[in-house]
Order: C-alpha cells, then structure tokens, then sequence
C-alpha cells in the first residue's frame, strides 16, 4: 500500500553505496610498497611479533564507553532545554537513564568493568 516509497528508497541506497565502493575502488591510487603493510607505517622496524591478539575485555570496555558516550550526547541538548520542556520529557529522560542504568548493572554484574 504504502511500501513502494521504503523499497524505492531501500534500493536507491544500496544502489549508491555500491556504486561509491565500485568507483572508489576503480579510482582509487594503488601502492604495492610492503612498508604500506607495517603496523603504523611509521618506518621504524618493529621489535618482535606485531600481529597479537587482544584481550576480548578491551574490545568489551570501549564498547561500553560508546553506549556511555553516546548517552552524554543525547543528556546535554535535553539538559540545555530543560526549562522549556514539559515532564513528559522527564518522565522519557528517566525512563532513557533506567535502561542504561540497567545496562550498567548488567556489565557490573558480568564484571565487564574489571581491568584485569
């Protein structure tokens, strides 16, 4: 009924997205200089292994300080209109700040903020 707006736009996105991944990838300037392959490619020589694994709490921790960036992100515009706002927007702000509390309390519990 109303869907062919969503598809047409659907289709018009992946179209474009692989249409600039095709073009970038014609256009694009190409260097076989196996420095391009050092980490950092800084042009010192590394000293010992480059390519270690991680601990998979690092990857966890920076995850959860983007959900926790992102909320500071959405809390300063509501705070710098507060004033402005009716308590319906309380009510939804307290309600956003609940979930990521619980969140919070999730990753606390599975003690995903421990720096081991």
């Amino acid at each position: 009924m109303g869907y062919e707006a969503i598809i047409i736009f659907i289709i018009a996105a992946v179209v474009l997205v692989a249409g600039a991944n095709a073009l970038s990838g014609l256009i694009s300037y190409k260097s076989d200089n196996p420095q391009k392959k050092e980490p950092y490619e800084c042009g010192i020589e590394t000293i010992g292994p480059t390519w270690i694994q991680f601990k998979v709490g690092y990857y966890l921790f920076a995850i959860l300080f983007l959900i926790f960036d992102v909320e500071v992100a959405f809390l300063i515009p509501w705070a710098v209109v507060f004033k402005d706002m009716s308590s319906i927007a309380l009510a939804e702000i307290i309600v956003f700040l609940f979930i990521l509390g619980l969140g919070l309390l999730y990753a606390w519990k599975k003690r995903a903020l421990r720096w081991e």
